[in-house]
């Protein structure tokens, strides 16, 4: 099991709280897979999974979470931290 990463920033965009786990700057490739997106669902309705490919490696992390913004910034925390549990556990 991975530690688990800190909460970066928190920042409302358009329909989604963007919740932030790591920096862009530290991958090469960022995406949004189907996989990652459906074990959100569990957590989230609507919720998207952003994970970036490191630079210099093969491995792939949670950069961000993306929760609908009808959530509120408080339970977006506590939803993308659940995401990103189920996902790096």
């Amino acid at each position: 099991m991975t530690d688990m990463p800190n909460i970066q920033s928190v920042e409302t965009e358009d329909e989604y709280i963007h919740v932030r786990f790591r920096s862009p700057d530290e991958f090469d490739t960022i995406r949004t897979p189907d996989w990652a997106e459906h074990a959100a669902q569990d957590v989230s309705q609507g919720a998207e999974v952003r994970t970036g490919k490191r630079k210099q490696s093969d491995d792939w992390e949670v950069q961000s979470v993306l929760i609908k913004k009808q959530a509120g910034e408080d339970k977006a925390r506590d939803e993308a931290k659940q995401i990103i549990e189920k996902i790096e556990s």
